[in-house]
Order: structure tokens, then sequence, then C-alpha cells
């Protein structure tokens, strides 16, 4: 019974939240924690679950806004694939944009990952995927530069380096890849309009060609309420 208050205030946001047109901005949340009887603190904590779902969307400096629910990628962790193909197979539009291409060099991080030397000559690619114009992820890639320079990419790149390196020919094998869920730092929410220190599901992955040389090192951050991802396992023994 102690959970019944918290279960009420999100029932009560939940009605408020679903008869609000998209786009609107919610009340500010001082005014919104005293029409609910409940501190900033306990909103806020209320709020989460609707911000992971993707039905709400709070932005810096400008408030609380309401947004309408897209549709789900979903796909599987047994095969690798871009957010392009798992959209297409959905019949779901998703566009790119605030794409950077720039040259780095490998840090103490980037030269684990990439096993290069420190110093080594990067390329950098970092996009934000978008779907019904909404940010819904964050990619960045790193690769050493003879595998890719930042002039290679075409004018035409629609946001997946793991595409284009298939269809250049690459030979591409596996990819190991460690998931975690992580609170936003500035930059990460900035370019996907959320909150500092809001939940993201993060993907750091390296991607190897059929000589165990690490072509790829990536960071995707993901809003967890437009990604539905599931493994198949084969039971032990």
């Amino acid at each position: 019974m102690s959970n019944f208050p918290f279960q009420r205030l999100q029932a009560d946001l939940a009605a408020l939240i679903a008869r609000t047109p998209a786009g609107q901005r919610l009340v500010s949340e001082p005014e919104l924690a005293k029409q609910l009887g409940v501190s900033r603190a306990t909103l806020r904590e209320a709020m989460r679950m609707f911000e992971t779902q993707g039905l709400i969307r709070r932005r810096q400096g400008s408030g609380t806004f309401v947004v309408g629910k897209v549709q789900a990628l979903e796909s599987g962790l047994e095969v690798l694939e871009s957010l392009e193909t798992m959209a297409k197979r959905l019949d779901l539009e998703i566009t790119v944009s605030d794409l950077q291409v720039e040259q780095t060099s490998a840090d103490e991080t980037l030269s684990a990952g990439l096993n290069v030397a420190i110093g080594a000559q990067l390329s950098r690619v970092r996009r934000v995927i978008r779907a019904d114009g909404r940010p819904v992820a964050y990619l960045v890639d790193i690769l050493p530069e003879d595998i890719l320079r930042i002039n290679d990419l075409p004018n035409d790149f629609h946001g997946s380096v793991l595409d284009f390196l298939l269809g250049r020919g690459d030979p591409l094998k596996t990819s190991r890849a460690n998931v975690s869920a992580i609170g936003a730092t500035a930059e990460v929410a900035k370019a996907l309009e959320i909150q500092r220190g809001d939940v993201l599901l993060h993907f750091y992955s390296q991607l190897f060609d059929v000589n165990g040389k690490v072509v790829d090192y990536s960071l995707t951050y993901f809003i967890p309420g437009y990604f539905n991802f599931h493994i198949v396992r084969r039971v032990g023994g």
C-alpha cells in the first residue's frame, strides 16, 4: 500500500499527457507539482517513466513537451545491422542531422579500443538519428585513417558507417558490443535535446574484419522508449 500514492501520481500524469496535444508544453514543474500536491523531486521521478517511453521530452530552459508516440525500432542483437536497415524493415522513415566528420587523434581510450598507437590519426563521424523529426539516437564512429578518411563519405551519406563499409566491399566479420544504462553527458544531452543525466541505453562496440583487425570503434546512445532490443539464446547443455 505504501506505493499507492506514487502509482496514483503516475496515473494522473498519464491522463494529463494523454489529453495534451503533441507538441504542447506542460505547465512548469513548480506549478505542476503544486497542482498534484507532490514535491518537485517526486514529480521528476514519476515523469522519468514517461520520458523513457518517449511520451514527453524535457528541453533545457524551455520546459517539458508532450510528443506523439513513434513506432519503436525492434531488432535482435544476434546479427549486427544498421539503424537504417532496421527502419526499412519496419517501413519507418528516419533521417540524419548534425552530421560532423572530422579528424582526431587517438587518446588512451581510443588507442585501446582500436589497437592503434596513442596519437594515431583517426576519422570521427558524429550524427543524430531522428524519427518523425525527433532525436532518438546519437551515434559516434571512430575509425583508423587507413580505413576511412574524412573525404571518403559521399555527399548523400545516410548515417550508417557500417552500411558504407559493407557497400564498399570491406571484409567485415564480427562485432563485440558492451551494453549499459548511463546518464546522458552534456554533449549527448544537447544532441538528443534531453536533460543531462537522463537515462540512455549505451552501446560501445568494436567492429572486426576477417583478419581480426579493429576497423571501427563506435559509441551509440539510444533513448530507451524508441528501441526494443532482444536476444535469442541457445539453452546450455
